[in-house]
């Protein structure tokens, strides 16, 4: 027969451990909840990664030319990161020969989204021979090829050196003479992206337009509907114009007049639409 004691006793313990349990329970659904609070860190998309583009805004494609070129290189990456602006960079393989250059092309590989990499030969066509270069289509290929290996380009977007056309998908529009190897590239799954309005410069790298007069010919493209694809602008210019404080300062003066309207949108070229067309 059970004492008095022994029933207290037994209440009481059974009392302590349901105390514990639900104290238990709610650790769990303290820590739940405070899990449930905690940001959700996405992993950014890589290189190509096809995106959806808004039909409301203008696409405006930054691409620069013949880097990495030492100090410009350098200093347009500066601007468009303080502008919190995308680019493009299409690379040389000629152009990585010291450790100082491939540490810039590694620097741009790491900082995608922002920047992106794309293939504009090894040689630069055979060193501007553009017709030699463009007349012995085997060897044009196998040099953006061999830029393609040594620089690590993460995506298959060429420009052609010295040539403005356009390829995707047996669709070649451009000068002839490239067209051997516009075939060529086209069959390994290349797109060959060319430009719409070009920052021009005269001399070595001195930039011909003024930043106004630049913001100007990007705005009269897309009014008059007269770029490659409608509602985006490519523009090229290259990494060498602005390696300077005053032609960086143009730099800066070009990409905020261009931000103050609410419809333009800076993105790489891997999200132009030809290039997301699968």
């Amino acid at each position: 027969m059970r004492t008095q004691k022994t029933v207290t006793s037994s209440i009481l313990f059974a009392a302590i451990m349901g105390m514990l349990a639900s104290c238990g329970g709610r650790d769990k659904k303290d820590k739940a909840a405070a899990d449930s609070t905690k940001p959700v860190v996405v992993a950014p998309a890589g290189p190509g990664t096809p995106m959806k583009l808004d039909s409301t805004k203008r696409y405006i494609y930054l691409t620069f030319d013949d880097g990495p070129q030492p100090p410009g290189t350098n200093m347009c990456k500066a601007v468009f990161h303080e502008q919190g602006v995308k680019a493009t960079f299409f690379l040389v393989g000629m152009h990585q020969f010291d450790h100082r250059r491939k540490l810039i092309v590694d620097s741009l590989h790491n900082s995608y989204p922002e920047f992106l990499t794309a293939n504009h030969s090894y040689s630069h066509g055979f060193k501007n021979n553009y017709r030699n270069f463009y007349t012995h289509a085997d060897s044009a290929v196998k040099d953006f090829l061999r830029a393609g290996e040594e620089l690590k380009i993460p995506v298959k977007i060429i420009r052609l050196p010295g040539n403005n056309n356009w390829v995707h998908k047996g669709e070649i529009r451009g000068p002839k003479i490239p067209l051997a190897v516009c075939k060529k590239l086209d069959s390994l799954g290349y797109d060959v992206i060319g430009w719409d309005v070009e920052w021009g410069f005269k001399g070595n790298s001195t930039p011909i337009q003024s930043a106004e007069k630049m913001a100007q010919e990007v705005n009269t493209k897309f009014e008059n509907y007269t770029s490659y694809t409608p509602n985006t602008v490519v523009i090229l210019a290259h990494d060498r114009m602005f390696a300077s404080a005053q032609y960086a300062d143009s730099l800066r003066r070009f990409i905020t007049i261009l931000k103050q309207d609410p419809r333009n949108v800076f993105e790489t070229i891997d999200h132009y639409p030809m290039v997301q067309q699968k």
